[in-house]
């Protein structure tokens, strides 16, 4: 079969040859490699004597225990476990819906805590360096 093919602007022509005559591969032959991987020879190396480690405690997470919320209250909770690294509020500031309260730490990012409602901030329940747990209250607003 001859084909003409276009490429950067130049104009080929090929011609191609079937070897053998088509046939749909196998489930086998997919899933199968194609090569049978040689044996490789690995040398093992001596045990290393364990090195001291820092035995500074972590830290423990602060206790999940929701505060007691009036009615008209709300809270902002930790989204998952991670460590308190900023807060950018304090007790009597007002805050907007969508406002960054807290800045914590979570798999090596930083991940910002935002108010879900308007109100103004009744109590700070975390502080800086503080662990802290999935659904862990760490402010009430009023």
């Amino acid at each position: 079969m001859k084909y003409i093919a276009n490429v950067n602007g130049k104009r080929y022509e090929i011609e191609l040859e079937r070897v053998e005559e088509y046939r749909p591969m196998t489930r086998e032959e997919v899933t199968a490699p194609a090569i049978a991987a040689a044996p490789v020879k690995v040398e093992v190396q001596a045990p290393v004597a364990p090195q001291p480690v820092n035995n500074t405690p972590a830290p423990q997470p602060v206790a999940t225990a929701a505060a007691p919320v009036s009615g008209g209250a709300s809270t902002v909770v930790a989204p998952l476990p991670g460590t308190i690294l900023d807060i950018k509020v304090t007790p009597g500031t007002p805050v907007k819906t969508g406002q960054i309260v807290i800045i914590m730490e979570a798999m090596k990012m930083e991940t910002e805590v935002v108010a879900a409602t308007d109100g103004v901030v009744d109590t700070i329940l975390v502080k800086k360096g503080d662990a802290v747990d999935t659904d862990a209250t760490l402010i009430t607003l009023k």
